[in-house]
């Protein structure tokens, strides 16, 4: 792996960024994963933010750092596991 690509890995391993439970975003579950996230977030020490902020930043940071390798199905899935974080938070769903 290139060092240009390992940045993420610092970043999640050595900033404050939230503790997640490992391999959780390779979960199929839009609700476990979402569930996962917000447990994270909201007994994470290392968050700025509120855990809402948190844990959507968390999984758009994922999202986005697969970019254009993650899989169709994978995408469907993550997308998904927004409207789950946002009912799991009692927010409203986004069109």
């Amino acid at each position: 792996m290139t060092a240009k690509r390992k940045w993420s890995v610092e970043v999640t391993g050595h900033s404050d960024a939230m503790d997640l439970e490992e391999h959780i975003f390779e979960s199929g579950d839009a609700k476990k994963i979402a569930a996962s996230l917000k447990r994270s977030a909201e007994h994470s020490d290392r968050r700025k933010a509120e855990p809402f902020q948190s844990a959507m930043s968390m999984l758009n940071f994922y999202i986005n750092r697969a970019g254009k390798n993650l899989p169709q199905e994978r995408k469907k899935v993550l997308e998904k596991t927004k409207d789950e974080l946002r009912a799991a938070f009692g927010r409203p769903k986004q069109d």
